[in-house]
């Protein structure tokens, strides 16, 4: 496979395969992934992996709390910034819709909709999850070299025939995170990262998510 082959294929897959991930290969691709670029070669990634019995006590911890709604919400940081407007509001509230659509829940179905919310915090059935944090004193240069190491490492998870969700949903619930995995408390928790099979036939993981024309994103000068 190659990158353009890797991008093409890669999408955030919110059903998986109940079927392990060999450590070895997670391994190798985060082993290649290292080579992503940083300023000044800083490397301020880093993560925690789990599987099996950690993840399922993670999972029970934010279950339990789930029910109380807000009150136990506890981001570091916000997830959307409260300016969000025009075609980026237009695309976050559209690719949410859609799903919705593709699962045949109408919007006054609140029951079912929690229900699909509830999934973020069971991994989607996802065998791994990836936990990413940082230094707090860490700057806005330093997350944009995290984001390039993190679409390092789901471009060749692709390249292994995995597939991943980068969630950063698990972050309002940071504190229950640290309860059952050993994150510094001078680091911020930024993700996790759903890794597995995807389940090809699920309806959630074939609908549509468009992207804007290159040329509303990108002006062209000197050409």
């Amino acid at each position: 496979m190659n990158v353009t082959e890797a991008i093409a294929s890669r999408r955030s897959i919110r059903a998986f395969l109940d079927k392990p991930v060999d450590q070895a290969v997670l391994r190798r691709v985060l082993e290649k992934a290292q080579a992503a670029p940083s300023g000044g070669n800083t490397q301020p990634w880093n993560a925690v992996v789990i599987a099996g019995d950690p993840l399922a006590r993670l999972i029970a911890r934010v279950e339990a709390v789930i029910p109380d709604g807000l009150a136990a919400y506890s981001a570091e940081y916000p997830i959307y910034p409260s300016e969000l407007e025009g075609r980026y509001a237009d695309q976050r509230f559209g690719v949410g819709e859609a799903m919705y659509a593709a699962l045949e829940i109408p919007r006054e179905d609140r029951a079912k909709r929690m229900d699909v919310f509830r999934q973020n915090f069971r991994a989607f059935g996802a065998p791994v999850l990836m936990l990413v944090h940082t230094p707090r004193y860490m700057g806005l240069p330093q997350w944009s070299d995290i984001g390039m190491w993190l679409q390092s490492v789901l471009l060749l998870l692709r390249e292994e025939g995995l597939d991943s969700c980068a969630q950063e949903a698990w972050a309002v619930y940071q504190k229950q995170v640290r309860e059952v995995v050993d994150i510094p408390e001078d680091h911020i928790f930024f993700c996790g990262v759903a890794i597995g099979w995807r389940d090809a036939e699920a309806a959630v993981n074939r609908f549509p998510v468009p992207r804007v024309p290159v040329d509303q994103a990108v002006r062209w000068e000197g050409f």
